[in-house]
């Protein structure tokens, strides 16, 4: 287990910072106050560094062996060089310093809706969407909270897929979703919904009733995608509403199953994604504590007191002090994450969660610090840290609000 960047991590990070300094710090009041969706923006960092086209021959090489395998043939196809993990991790933490919503929509658009549809999907379903996610080509989004449905998602999920009575194998999907990142833009947006099936008799637990999955894409009769939402924070992130009308979905997008009670069931599906967003969490977070005590020492500095700068006075160097444990440690969790991805160790839940409960609590921490350590400069836009404060406070509430994770963390213990 290695818990340092090596120096191929770092010049990994180098470039990514460059293109950040050069490409979306400028644009950063635009995408901040402008509505200036990051999609263009997205598809630019993608050709820079080539993510679409390797993204792209991996997936190609993938679906050949596929076929084969379900053909009975031997694939002889050469597998092409994997992008190592840090990749992605490294530009989560540069990305979020500037404008924290880009790297929120990449992940949902190439990775929970990507990687649900690649996971569950048949070879046509992939064929028909995933690739031209995976490059950027189009923008997905995954649906599943709900007004009233939040944390307690499966539970509380009143979106519902009832058997369409002038199609035997489909359904109608009726509902409304929100919160939904990059949903008002979303070209390909994966749903959860409840099965509402009256054969199955009135007296079943709708708590309990299977929740299958679609895939459905933009325009779709039936289907309206709300404007963004305004947020307190993660401006470059479209946010939006998704409102389901009798909206018919045919077998061909259902996802794993055949949409009878107890199949396709898409819980443990979400289980899994969440995971992963979690450990994405804590790599947000050591973007925006890195970002902060750059940005503080820098203020320190400068910034005089009595004719001092206040980096000579012990209550800032003890601010100071703490940002740094928090990186530390934040860091530490970080790497630690990645070196089981590189190993293809899947994190459990309760870790995930545990990840994700201390780095987004430290990150909105050191966030509001720093505007307190810059005082009334702090509390201004054009210091940058109010905006890192704003940016931080979601990572407590979204993959599962930090109260939950805490349920999460106490069974893995009870489980040991």
């Amino acid at each position: 287990m290695s818990f340092a960047w090596s120096e191929d991590d770092l010049a990994v990070r180098d470039a990514v910072r460059a293109f950040v300094d050069k490409e979306i710090r400028p644009l950063r009041d635009e995408l901040e106050h402008g509505d200036l969706p990051p999609y263009d923006i997205m598809r630019k960092y993608y050709a820079t560094f080539g993510l679409g086209q390797a993204a792209a021959e991996q997936f190609d090489h993938d679906i050949a062996r596929a076929e084969a395998e379900a053909q009975g043939k031997t694939f002889e196809g050469v597998e092409p060089e994997q992008l190592d993990p840090a990749m992605l991790t490294l530009a989560n933490i540069e990305l979020v310093k500037v404008a924290a919503g880009i790297p929120t929509a990449l992940g949902v658009s190439t990775g929970l809706t990507t990687g649900t549809i690649n996971a569950l999907g048949t070879i046509e379903q992939r064929k028909r969407w995933v690739r031209d996610l995976l490059t950027l080509d189009k923008i997905g989004a995954w649906a599943i909270t709900e007004p009233d449905a939040g944390s307690d998602a499966f539970g509380g999920m009143r979106t519902t897929a009832r058997p369409d009575p002038e199609d035997p194998q489909g359904w109608l999907l009726s509902g409304q979703k929100t919160f939904i990142t990059n949903g008002p833009y979303a070209d390909t947006i994966v749903v959860y919904a409840k099965l509402d099936d009256p054969s199955q008799g009135s007296g079943e637990d709708r708590r309990k009733a299977p929740v299958l999955m679609f895939v459905l894409d933009s325009g779709m009769e039936g289907l309206t995608q709300g404007k963004p939402l305004r947020k307190m924070g993660q401006h470059s992130s479209p946010t939006g509403e998704l409102f389901f009308d009798d909206v018919r979905v045919g077998r061909d997008r259902l996802l794993a199953g055949n949409g009878t009670a107890g199949s396709g069931d898409g819980r443990a599906s979400a289980r899994a994604s969440f995971v992963a967003e979690r450990f994405g969490i804590a790599t947000f977070a050591l973007g925006i504590i890195e970002e902060c005590l750059r940005l503080s020492i820098d203020y320190a500095r400068t910034r005089e007191l009595w004719g001092k700068p206040i980096s000579d006075l012990q209550l800032i160097q003890l601010k100071l002090a703490e940002m740094e444990i928090a990186r530390v440690n934040v860091e530490n969790l970080v790497l630690k994450g990645l070196d089981l991805r590189r190993r293809g160790v899947v994190m459990d839940m309760a870790e995930a969660s545990a990840m994700k409960l201390y780095s987004s609590r430290a990150a909105c921490d050191v966030a509001m610090e720093a505007v307190q350590l810059f005082g009334g400069n702090g509390y201004m836009a054009e210091y940058g840290v109010e905006q890192l404060a704003r940016d931080a406070k979601v990572l407590m509430i979204y993959a599962g609000s930090n109260e939950v994770q805490v349920t999460h963390v106490a069974k893995g213990l009870m489980r040991r």
